[in-house]
């Protein structure tokens, strides 16, 4: 059940993210020239509201934060990185 309540919401923002225009390369291209800041924008935004929504879930009780271990917080920097210098470079 919860891999598919976690389809249906990468879905929903696969969505969101074409219909805001996003997936274009124009957008992608000028989000590292640092000339157009949509992409930064929405993905800020959906963070911030991912946020509020699941602090909201936890001080209602329904939703209980597990501890991370170091290893998977510093595998998440390097993989952030990778992705960011992969589309830095497709971009240029």
């Amino acid at each position: 059940m919860n891999y598919v309540i976690a389809l249906f919401l990468g879905g929903f923002f696969g969505f969101s993210l074409n219909k805001a225009g996003l997936t274009q390369y124009n957008k992608i291209v000028n989000q590292f020239r640092l000339t157009d800041m949509a992409v930064l924008k929405f993905m800020m935004t959906a963070l911030v509201v991912a946020m509020i929504g699941l602090y909201g879930l936890r001080g209602l009780g329904l939703v209980k934060f597990p501890a991370v271990p170091i290893t998977y917080i510093v595998g998440n920097i390097i993989g952030g990185l990778l992705f960011g210098v992969g589309m830095a470079l497709t971009g240029y």
